[in-house]
């Protein structure tokens, strides 16, 4: 009995993590044609699903390392001004 309870509070987990996620990184997407902070939102919305599921995990540090190489040309250029 605990064994299907926990498994069913995992799937229950998983399933709000999933609804929470995904709607936050919709409404991300949706603001990069709205007005509104769509590459801090977007992120935000891969860290709640990346804590489940591997693929926005791996989706997320692609961003973050496409995050730090923009950084880290537009440091570059900046500095040739």
């Amino acid at each position: 009995m605990q064994r299907l309870l926990r498994g069913t509070l995992g799937q229950a987990k998983r399933a709000v993590i999933a609804i929470v996620g995904g709607t936050v990184l919709a409404i991300g997407i949706a603001l990069v044609v709205l007005p509104g902070p769509a590459f801090v939102v977007i992120p935000v919305g891969l860290a709640i699903l990346a804590s489940e599921f591997l693929w926005a995990r791996k989706l997320l540090e692609l961003v973050r390392s496409r995050l730090e190489r923009w950084k880290k040309g537009r440091e570059h250029s900046d500095l040739n001004r």
